[in-house]
This record gives C-alpha cells, structure tokens and sequence, in this order.
C-alpha cells in the first residue's frame, strides 16, 4: 500500500453514514480518496443504489487509487457499506508523490494499474452492458487502422469461444451477435477480419 503520508497527510477529513454514495464512475477526479477507516462497496449504481456489487474495501485503503495513478475516471461507483471516514487528498498532491518514487518503481506502478483498470472495466461492463454492448465496446478496443485513411478493423487473432469468454457470454451468442451488427451495417467482413463501419454508431451501442 502506498503510505499516506507520502501525500498530504492533512488533507481534509470527511465522515459519511452508511449508504452514503461516496464514489462516482465517469466522473473526473480532482481528488483521491483515502479510506481512513470502515467499509466501501464497489460495483455500478443506477441512481443512488448499488444495484451490481464487485467487492469491498476496508481502510486503510486508496480508493480507486488505479484511476488517479493513470489519470483517468473511476471505473466503479463506491457506496459507504459503513460508517466511513475519508481522506480528501488533491490529486495534484497524490501525484506529486508518484513523481517522487523511482523512476522503475513508477514503471511497475503504471503497469499494473494498467492490468487492474483493464480488469475492472470489464467486469463492470459485464455487469452493465447487454451483449451487444459488450461486443460494440470489445471491439472498439481493439480496433486498428485498416485499408483507406481512417478506416478501422479487427483482426480476431483468437479463436471465437476465447473471445467470448472474455465478454461473458456464450460462443454461440458471440456468433449471433456479430450477424445482427452486419445486418445493422455497423460492422462488416467475415472469417478473421472484422471491419468497423460505423464505429460511431459502435460508440452509441457501447455507451462510450
């Protein structure tokens, strides 16, 4: 665990109830939270309720500390399970402190937030997306330039049943799913090679 204080051990404290949502996903973060003590549950809120749960985090802990260290939203929502006593540490402070470690130790910290952000936000899209959803987003992430200038395409490197059970779903659904984004001219291509169409209409489905 990254000790505390090698940010900003007086950053302000704050007290929630149980219940309390106290993480939101998507939203861009200022400030780091420091869970001094209690329990947070992590997962997707619709509203003000937890309504898909991935785990639980007991202080002291860095709340979504994998968003701060690469700069990106949090990839959960967070819901006080208790009373919870949080730490508001300003992000620019946080990384301040990253700057501070070496430079292999920072290397090692950025890859494995890496590993742990790609994890997280595929468990939460398997929690929150359809298999439409799922297979729009999949396929947006591994898209690669193809062919005409600004056209994209997917090279399925994999055999189609490893590639559903990253998405959670079963090959034979994998397989209906891609005919019905043929037949909604979103995608296009056979065999190996998928092409993205329309990766905006993709972008729509996907919810990014």
């Amino acid at each position: 665990m990254l000790p505390l204080n090698l940010f900003d051990p007086t950053a302000e404290v704050q007290t929630f109830a149980a219940g309390t949502p106290v993480l939101r996903r998507s939203v861009a973060m200022g400030e780091v939270l420091h869970v001094d003590s209690g329990r947070v549950a992590l997962g997707v809120m619709e509203g003000d309720v937890l309504v898909h749960q991935l785990g639980v985090v007991e202080g002291p802990f860095w709340l979504e500390a994998t968003a701060a260290v690469l700069g990106l939203p949090s990839a959960v929502d967070g819901v006080a399970e208790t009373a919870v006593t949080l730490r508001r540490v300003p992000l620019s402070a946080f990384q301040a402190g990253l700057n501070a470690l070496p430079a292999s130790a920072l290397a090692v910290l950025h890859d494995v937030a890496q590993a742990h952000r790609q994890q997280t936000e595929l468990a939460v899209s398997r929690l929150a997306k359809d298999a439409e959803a799922r297979c729009a987003e999949w396929l947006l992430r591994h898209a690669e330039p193809a062919g005409e200038a600004g056209s994209m395409a997917v090279m399925l490197r994999q055999r189609k049943r490893l590639i559903a059970a990253q998405l959670g779903i079963a090959p034979e659904t994998l397989s209906r799913v891609l005919r019905h984004l043929r037949e909604q001219s979103l995608i296009s291509g056979s065999g190996r090679v998928v092409n993205l169409v329309d990766p905006t209409g993709l972008r729509s489905l996907a919810g990014v």
